[in-house]
């Protein structure tokens, strides 16, 4: 997805990149398995937690967020991309 350069994904986790305040935050509310993963609700909750920061009221004020979802056996994949509507 190009989020890092081939072979400093790991560097830029280890300087805190990903963390609040870094410069690509990932999984600010925990992800899904902090949330006991409930299957059906997975792909609404990661849509809520989106709207949250993309309206400047998360961790974050994001301009864009992405979801990604896998349902069943992998068989029933989405991925979501939103940007804020000024």
């Amino acid at each position: 997805m190009g989020f890092a350069k081939k072979g400093e994904g790991t560097k830029m986790a280890l300087e805190g990149q990903h963390y609040i305040g870094g410069d690509l935050p990932i999984n600010l509310y925990g992800g899904l398995k902090a949330r006991g993963h409930p299957v059906g609700a997975t792909g609404v909750y990661q849509i809520g937690e989106l709207v949250y920061s993309l309206r400047g009221d998360g961790r974050v004020d994001a301009e864009r967020g992405l979801a990604e979802n896998i349902g069943g056996s992998g068989a029933t994949i989405s991925v979501c991309i939103l940007e804020r509507g000024d």
